[in-house]
C-alpha cells in the first residue's frame, strides 16, 4: 500500500496568528494529541493539546508560545512502519507531512496507519508465529529465510521485537504447515525457541488490541 495515499487535509492546520482559544476549541472538538502549526505555508511545529491547556489567556497568539512547539514530521514517501515508529516514540495520533523545505502538505491519522497494519499479511493471512533468539552478531534475516524456506514455508513477516548488548529476539510469521521441522530446523542453526503459536492467539490478540485502539480513535 502506498503510504502517501493517506495524507489528509480534513482538518486545517492551525497558523502562528491564531488565537489559543482556536487551538483549544479545535482540541475539544477532535481526538488528536497536537495539532499542526503553519506559517505561509510552512511547517512551524506542533502544538500538544496539554500544552495548550495550561494557557489561561485564550487571546494570546500561538506565536507567542512558539517555544512550546514540537517538531516531529514526516515525508510524503516514509513508509508506514517508520510512521508506526514516529508515533510511539511522541505518543502523537497525527504526524504532519511535509516537504524537504518544509512545506506542509497534510498529516497522518494514526487510525489510518493502523488499518495499513491489520491489512498485511503478518496479521492477515493464516499461519504460525515463532520467537527465536541468536546472539546478536550472529543471525541473518536472510539466514532465517533460508530456514523457513528449505522446509517449504513460506515467511510472511520478520522484526526484531528484543534487543540488548548480546542477543536479538526476532518475532517470526510463517505460512500455515508443519512447525515441527522448522523448529528442529532453527535449532541446529543455534538459534533458541522461544515461542510458537499455530496463528491463533498470538495474532488474535496482536489484531485485537490494533482493533480496539483504532476504535478508541474512532470515538
Amino acid at each position: 500500500m502506498i503510504t502517501s495515499d493517506y495524507i489528509s487535509k480534513d482538518v486545517r492546520a492551525l497558523q502562528t496568528s491564531d488565537k489559543i482559544s482556536k487551538a483549544k476549541g479545535l482540541f475539544n472538538l477532535l481526538t488528536f494529541t497536537h495539532l499542526p502549526v503553519i506559517e505561509h505555508g510552512n511547517f512551524m511545529g506542533l502544538i500538544a493539546e496539554n500544552d495548550v491547556q495550561t494557557i489561561t489567556d485564550d487571546d494570546q497568539l500561538l506565536s507567542e508560545y512558539s517555544y512550546l512547539f514540537q517538531s516531529f514530521f514526516a515525508r510524503k514517501n516514509t513508509n508506514w512502519f517508520e510512521l508506526l515508529k514516529v508515533f510511539a516514540l511522541n505518543e502523537a495520533t497525527i504526524i504532519p507531512v511535509v516537504t524537504e523545505k518544509l512545506k506542509y502538505l497534510g498529516y497522518y491519522e494514526l487510525a489510518d496507519i493502523l488499518h495499513i497494519f491489520n491489512s498485511t499479511p503478518f496479521l492477515n493471512q493464516s499461519g504460525a508465529v515463532m520467537v527465536v533468539s541468536k546472539g546478536v552478531s550472529e543471525y541473518s534475516f536472510s539466514e532465517i529465510s533460508q530456514i523457513v524456506e528449505s522446509n517449504n514455508a513460506k515467511l510472511l513477516g520478520a522484526f526484531i521485537s528484543n534487543i540488548n548488548k548480546e542477543t536479538a529476539e526476532i518475532t517470526i510469521k510463517i505460512s500455515d504447515h508443519d512447525l515441527n521441522n522448522t523448529i528442529q530446523s532453527f535449532r541446529r542453526y543455534n538459534y533458541t525457541i522461544l515461542n510458537s503459536f499455530h496463528v491463533d492467539e498470538y495474532l488474535n490478540t496482536l489484531k485485537e488490541r490494533s482493533d480496539y485502539l483504532q476504535k478508541y480513535l474512532d470515538i
